[in-house]
This record gives structure tokens, C-alpha cells and sequence, in this order.
């Protein structure tokens, strides 16, 4: 570089006047001083030394600055970032002298601009620095910030830079703040934008979502949404296929913008399985590869274990115990405890003869029924309740609350229960409400959606099911749900000042479910049909409230977490439950997981315990990469061990197919005073560079009058005239 100094004064008439009144005043006193001590030579160095101070001092009353210009001998630097991440495969950019040719991606149209030989026209005026931004990594998206803040801050002597992208950034911050840091420096941006703003013609399957794990013999829903971008509504038939060989289809309806729908699958034999869903290709349709995605999922068999306690064996009670004994996929025990009778239990090997009192006992069970019972007349005890919140909260069970016309469950809001019930009850009316004609069920916009009122396999149909089920001639006196509760189903007619009578209401306690419902008259479904609807209906319950209890699962642990379909930077909620080799939880432990990510990265994850006799670890991670992931837990004290897969559904930051975004290169080319240029106009970059004006050369200030060491320089002068006028005598 070439360095070029001067001495610069920052000086106005006003202060050159006092500068020189004070030093010529100054000048004359120290002549008349020096003649009247004889002119001996000690005074007139003391003398001299007080004009040098007062000359000094006027000096830096001018403010004195030495400025410094840097002017570099290297040649301008043109900057030309172009953007790798995985929405430049979007196949959008379609030839204008052949529009009937298959769109080309974006990627592949900006393939020559990348290469230092489509620049050979700037000559050797410019020093060319070609590199690529955002390269495709999973789980990551485009940041059109940092390149152009790097650019500024890594080439001193950068004239220009020409961002080629499709200007879909979503993240990292604004990409004007970096614009607006290159325009206080001179720099321009050529933006050369790539894509098409508006969406092609496609068919996009946008997610697949089949649950973690499912049991032999039972349907297992999975959900999917596709985007269609045509014009109009069109039927297709969607096929779903296992790595078995088998394939399942299903009719919709593909409007404009997102449709979702689902498709049951009932496996027959246990193993882990990958299930493809493909969309069929349209006429109209430009991408096709975009319309089939892969998941696994894990069929098992395994028993459920549910606990039904109940006073009286009512027709409910019966009709429920007749449907859980007979599903293949649950293991019952019942508790019936005949309130005045001496005995409890029943005449079958379903019965158990009290309530669960250890721990290891009562946490082998997924799911809990309670019917109309409380803790009168020697049934259940507060502890015992206590015991049933627990395992709800720490173990990931489910709790069925089924009043009855006795009104028992009242006494349960005495008791920890209470903050579980998903409803407010009337204590006023105990008993419920009851009626000569039936009553009917009506499902909610989420009872429409929800799998447990899920009887029939379409929607309509579903509806259609709930409406001609018998009806109910009692139901409990409810006030209204409580802001936790999805409510499901209300009443068709009764309402009161909170509107409809909710009758089906579900919500999430601590780990667990809870299910309130709300009639006892669910046993009269079978009418005409036998198990048909009373059945499917309960069978789904067990299995949606043991659904997280049964994620990941060992001798000595279980894992489960939500949500139960993680996303790529979303934060899961890791829970362990981790018992001793006898079955008891354990309470103090040091629970670690070790996750490894597709790419074979590790993270090392730490369980904090929640401190109680439940033996729950929690945890948090954030997966960072798309795909199936390996977890290894481990306890130390215990042994405990349990290793287990989950899957994370793949990047939805940065997508192949969205649309370009040309207006917000615009706007950089516009903060920063350069231009939009297109593809075929890589020569004006030259010119416009070449007509730029020379940027101005680096100057650097040093302010004398201010400089910490001409400040001492002058304390110490003072002092050494000082220290002379002693030494002579003249003080």
C-alpha cells in the first residue's frame, strides 16, 4: 500500500490570535525576566524553557493532527457468491425460445456464471473471487446475510459483489443490514435473481406422518398432506406400500393449496417395516420427484395392561370388561368391590383382590378405569389416589374417569385426583341427569378429527355413525370443561350458560392421558350391530392412552417423548422411566443418553430426575439432521440400560419447489445502488464497475492535541521548570 502523512491543524482565526497574543506575551515576560536577574545563564534556560511550554500550548490549542492516507496498490476485488442450498434444485426455470421443454433446475441454469471463464471480460482490472454460499445441508436453510457481511469484512479492497440466488432466504438476520453496510462503503450489489416467482404446476407430498410404532392386528392411521399448485380440483389415488410387498390405495379429491388426509394400515405380523406413500403424476404436472416420501415404523406384539375398578357391575361395566377381555392385544385385571358386601372381586381369573399397593405392581399398568367410585365406604383410599396421579404424571399411563348415577366419583375432587379431571362437576346434582326418551352424542370440529371417534373410515361417514348410535338415557351433571380439555363430544340438545353439555373430553397431565366420559351408556352401541362400534371405539382408547408408555421399552427403562414426530430443530421432550432389576423405580440416578444422528455425529444428552418414587429422567434435544436416530440410555448406579430408534421427519426449512424471491434481491441491489441483471448480462457488471468512481483512500487520524503521551510530555516540562526555578533560587 501506498502511505502518505501530513501534519493537519484543526486551527480557527480566533485561536490563531489568542495563540499568538499569549506566546508573544509570554516571549516579551521572559526578555524582561532574564534582563533583570542579569542575564545569567541559568535563568535564561528556565526562561526559555517557559516559551517553549507557552509555544507548545498554543500549538495544541489548534488541535494538531497527523493524518495518514492508505491508498492499496492491489487491484479491486469483484466478489461474485452464488447460492448451493437445496432450493436451487427447484426445477422452475424454463427456457423462453423453448417453453414446451422440461424446466431446467435452478442450480443447473446458473452452472456457467460460476465458472471464472464467463468473467474473462473483465480483463486484468479486477481481482475475481468466485465462491458458493448456504451449500446444502440438511436441517439448514439459506442466509443471504452472512456472505455479503463476510465479503465486506474478509477483501479490503472489494469494488462489487454479485450475489446470484433465488432470494429465498429464511435464515439468519435481514439480508439489508449487510446492504446497508456495503452502501456506507461504496460497495454495490448486481444481483442476478434465478427461478420463477410464481410456483409451476406441481404436485408436492409435504409430509408423511405414520405413528412410531404400531400393534399386529390393529389399524394403524397414517396421516399425509400434499400441496397441489394446478389450477383446479382434480381425483386421484394415492398408494400406500409396505417393504413387504404390501400396497394399500385410496381415492381424494387434490385441491389448490394443502390437502390432508389419512390412510389406515393393519398390519399381521410384528417387524420393522418402511412404508412409501406416492401421489401418481399429473398431466399437467411439471416435477415429479416430489411426490413419494419413505418413513419407518415398528409393528409389535405386545399386551397392554389395564386396570378397570369399578363398585357395581353395572351394564357399562360388563359390556367394557366383555370388549377388553376379548381384544387379543390387552391383559385385563378388574377390581369390583361390591360396596356393603363383605368380598370384592368376581368369579374369573380377570379379578384381583385389592388395589395395586406397591409401586412396581401398580406402575405395570397402561391404562386405568375408574368407574362410579370414590373413597366411601371402603373403596379407594387417598393414597391410593395419589398412587393413580403419580402414575399418570411420571409414568405416561392413562386415566378413564366413568361416573355413574351414584354420584361416588364426587369424593374423588377430595383428593390429588382432582387436578386431573379434564371437567367441572355439579356437586349440586350428584347423581347426574337422567331421562325417559335417549339423548344423543354430537362430536366437535376436534371430535371430528380425533382417532378415538374414529368409527368409521371417512370423515362423512364418521359423522354419519355417531349420529344414528343409540342414545343414552343418563348423563353427569357437568358444568363445563376445563381450559386443558379437548372436548370431543357434547350433548345434541342440553346446554347451560357455557353452552353444550361436554360429554367426551380428553386431556394431558404431566406424562400422561386422561379420558373423561361422561354417560354411562356407551354399551348400547352394540345395538343391531353387536361389537362392531363398542368395541373399535374402546380399543382405540386403551391404545391412544398407552400409545407414549409403549414408544421405546427395556427390561429396566422405558423411554418415551413428544412430540411423537419430532421435526429437524424442533425440541423434543425426552422421559425415561428407569427401575431396578426387582421392578422398583429408582429415584436417584445418573441417567445419560447417547444420540446418534444419520451422519454419525454424537450428542451426549443428561436426564435430570424429577426427584420422587417414580423413577421419571427428563430431558431435552434438538435434533439438527432429518432421519432415523439411534439413542443408547444408560444408568449408572442402577444398569439400567435401553436402546432405541426414533425418527425425524426431514428439513421443512429449506424446500425444493417453493417460489423464487426476486423481490428481495431487488432490494439489496437497490440499498446498496447496484443493479438487477439477468442472466445473459454478465457484461454490464464490468462496465458498471468501470464506471465507478475511484473509492476514496483510507485515512486514518491521529489527534495530537489529545494523545495521552504529549499530555504527560507537557507535565513533565512544567515540572521540570518548576523543579529549575527552585534550583535557582527564584522561589
Amino acid at each position: 500500500m501506498n502511505l502518505l502523512g501530513a501534519l493537519v491543524f484543526q486551527w480557527t482565526w480566533l485561536s490563531a490570535l489568542v495563540s499568538a497574543v499569549v506566546v508573544i506575551a509570554i516571549g516579551a515576560l521572559a526578555a524582561t525576566a532574564w534582563r533583570r536577574c542579569g542575564y545569567r545563564r541559568s535563568i535564561g534556560l528556565l526562561e526559555l524553557l517557559r516559551v517553549v511550554l507557552a509555544v507548545l500550548m498554543a500549538v495544541l490549542l489548534n488541535q494538531p493532527e497527523w493524518v495518514t492516507e492508505y491508498r492499496p496498490e492491489e487491484k479491486p476485488a469483484l466478489v461474485v457468491i452464488w447460492d448451493a442450498s437445496r432450493s436451487m434444485e427447484t426445477r422452475d426455470v424454463v427456457d423462453p425460445g423453448q417453453p414446451s421443454s422440461a424446466p431446467r433446475a435452478r442450480r443447473e441454469a446458473i452452472a456457467p456464471l460460476v465458472e471464472p471463464a464467463a468473467w474473462s471480460g473483465l480483463g486484468d482490472r479486477l481481482e475475481l473471487i468466485v465462491q458458493p454460499f448456504s451449500q446444502a445441508r440438511e436441517g439448514h436453510g439459506t442466509d443471504l446475510n452472512a456472505p455479503l457481511a463476510q465479503a465486506l469484512e474478509k477483501y479490503p479492497t472489494l469494488r462489487g459483489i454479485v450475489l446470484i440466488s433465488d432470494g429465498d432466504w429464511n435464515e439468519g438476520p435481514p439480508p439489508v443490514e449487510a446492504a446497508a453496510r456495503l452502501r456506507l462503503k461504496g460497495v454495490p450489489v448486481f444481483a442476478v435473481p434465478i427461478g420463477s416467482p410464481t410456483r409451476l404446476p406441481d404436485i408436492e407430498l409435504v409430509s408423511f406422518d405414520p405413528p412410531t410404532f404400531g400393534t399386529t392386528g390393529k389399524s394403524v392411521r397414517v396421516a399425509f398432506s400434499i400441496e397441489s399448485s394446478l389450477a383446479r380440483e382434480y381425483p386421484a389415488m394415492v398408494t400406500l406400500s409396505t417393504s413387504d410387498g404390501e400396497k394399500l390405495t385410496k381415492e381424494l379429491r387434490i385441491a389448490q393449496g394443502r390437502t390432508n388426509d389419512w390412510i389406515a394400515w393393519k398390519p399381521t405380523a410384528a417387524g420393522d417395516y418402511q412404508l412409501t406413500l406416492e401421489v401418481p403424476k399429473h398431466a399437467d404436472e411439471l416435477l415429479a420427484d416430489n411426490n413419494s416420501l419413505t418413513a419407518p415404523i415398528s409393528i409389535r406384539d405386545e399386551k397392554l395392561r389395564v386396570l378397570v375398578v369399578e363398585s357395581y357391575p353395572r351394564w357399562e361395566y360388563r359390556y367394557l370388561r366383555n370388549a377388553l377381555s376379548r381384544d387379543p392385544g390387552v391383559e385385563l385385571s378388574c377390581l369390583l368391590f361390591h360396596p356393603g358386601l363383605s368380598k370384592v372381586g368376581g368369579g374369573n381369573k380377570d379379578y384381583i383382590k385389592q388395589f395395586p399397593e406397591q409401586l412396581d405392581e401398580l406402575a405395570r399398568f397402561d391404562v386405568v378405569f375408574l368407574g362410579d367410585v370414590g373413597v366411601d365406604d371402603g373403596q379407594l383410599t387417598p393414597e391410593q389416589c395419589r398412587l393413580l396421579k403419580g402414575l399418570v404424571e411420571r409414568q405416561a399411563s392413562g386415566l378413564v374417569f366413568m361416573p355413574g348415577w351414584q354420584g361416588r366419583q364426587l369424593s374423588l375432587l377430595e383428593t390429588e385426583l382432582a387436578e386431573l379431571y379434564p371437567v367441572v362437576l355439579d356437586s349440586s346434582q350428584p347423581g347426574g341427569w337422567g331421562a325417559r326418551t335417549p339423548d344423543h352424542f354430537e362430536l366437535t370440529e376436534q371430535g371430528r378429527r380425533s382417532l378415538l371417534t374414529k368409527l368409521a373410515d371417512t370423515q362423512d361417514e364418521n359423522s354419519a355413525v355417531w349420529e344414528d348410535l343409540p342414545g343414552f338415557q343418563w348423563y353427569a351433571a357437568v358444568v363445563r370443561a376445563k381450559a386443558a380439555g379437548e372436548v370431543l363430544c357434547v350433548h345434541k340438545d342440553a346446554t347451560n350458560e357455557y353452552g353444550r353439555i361436554p360429554l367426551l373430553v380428553t386431556r394431558t397431565y404431566g406424562t400422561g392421558k386422561v379420558l373423561f366420559m361422561g354417560t354411562d351408556g356407551a354399551w348400547r352401541w352394540r345395538k343391531g350391530v353387536e361389537d362392531k362400534y363398542h368395541y373399535r371405539f374402546w380399543g382405540q382408547v386403551v391404545r391412544w392412552m398407552s400409545y407414549q408408555r409403549h414408544m421405546a421399552q427395556g427390561e429396566t427403562a422405558r423411554l418415551y417423548y413428544s412430540p411423537d414426530q419430532p421435526t429437524v430443530r424442533g425440541t423434543m421432550t425426552l422421559h425415561a422411566n428407569v427401575m431396578a432389576a426387582n421392578g422398583e423405580p429408582v429415584q436417584d440416578d445418573q441417567v445419560t443418553a447417547q444420540i446418534a444422528a444419520p451422519s454419525g455425529k454424537t450428542e451426549t444428552v443428561v436426564f435430570t430426575s424429577a426427584g420422587d418414587e417414580w423413577g421419571l429422567f427428563s430431558a431435552q434435544f434438538t435434533p439438527s439432521e432429518a432421519g432415523e436416530h439411534r439413542l443408547s440410555l444408560r444408568a449408572r448406579r442402577s444398569g439400567a440400560s435401553l436402546d432405541a430408534t426414533f425418527f425425524v421427519q426431514g428439513a421443512v426449512v429449506e424446500r425444493v419447489g417453493r417460489p423464487a424471491r426476486p423481490e428481495v434481491l431487488e432490494e439489496i441491489a437497490r440499498v446498496t445502488q447496484g443493479k438487477v441483471l439477468g442472466v445473459g448480462e454478465i457484461d454490464s457488471v464490468a462496465r458498471s464497475i468501470a464506471a465507478l468512481a475511484e473509492p476514496p483512500p483510507e485515512v486514518h487520524r491521529l489527534p495530537i492535541w489529545s494523545h495521552p503521551g504529549v499530555a504527560a510530555s507537557v507535565i513533565l516540562l512544567m515540572c521540570v521548570f518548576w523543579i529549575g526555578r527552585k534550583v535557582v533560587g527564584l522561589i
